[in-house]
């Protein structure tokens, strides 16, 4: 049997450390103590909608609708469960923004960084861009 590479080894000991990181933040989260009885909890609010005009390129976002067809594309995309599905434009062509529980969003643009919301997702990926255009993003390829 052949030994693991450098590579693995990393991806292996860094998902660890991740995991205990994340079982002990969950343990000592507020949020992780359960409502009183006969109490219930108001669902935590999505990303605020914008439209804005950053480094000449004009931004937009907003929660998608919840309907069956934008479920069915979470649902393809491997997001769902994962909270509302939220659409980004940049100059009219969707980029592909996907939210990573509480740990933050990320675009296909910026596919390996975190943002703390949709908005700072679509800055960076305008800053990576460089003037170039979104290209869309098929699921299916």
């Amino acid at each position: 049997m052949s030994r693991p590479t450098r590579r693995q080894a990393i991806g292996v000991a860094t998902g660890a450390a991740a995991s205990i990181a994340l079982v002990g933040t969950a343990a000592t989260s507020p949020g992780a103590a359960s409502a009183a009885p006969g109490e219930t909890k108001a669902p935590a609010p999505g990303p605020a909608p914008f439209d804005e005009v950053f480094q000449g390129r004009r931004i937009q976002g907003a929660p998608a609708a919840a309907d069956a067809h934008a479920h069915g594309q979470a649902h393809a995309q491997g997001h769902a469960g994962h909270g509302a599905v939220y659409r980004v434009w940049i100059d009219g062509r969707e980029l592909h923004v996907m939210q990573h529980g509480s740990s933050g969003w990320s675009s296909a643009i910026n596919h390996y960084e975190r943002f703390a919301t949709p908005l700072d997702t679509a800055r960076t990926a305008v800053a990576s861009l460089k003037g170039a255009h979104v290209v869309p993003f098929d699921h299916t390829a």
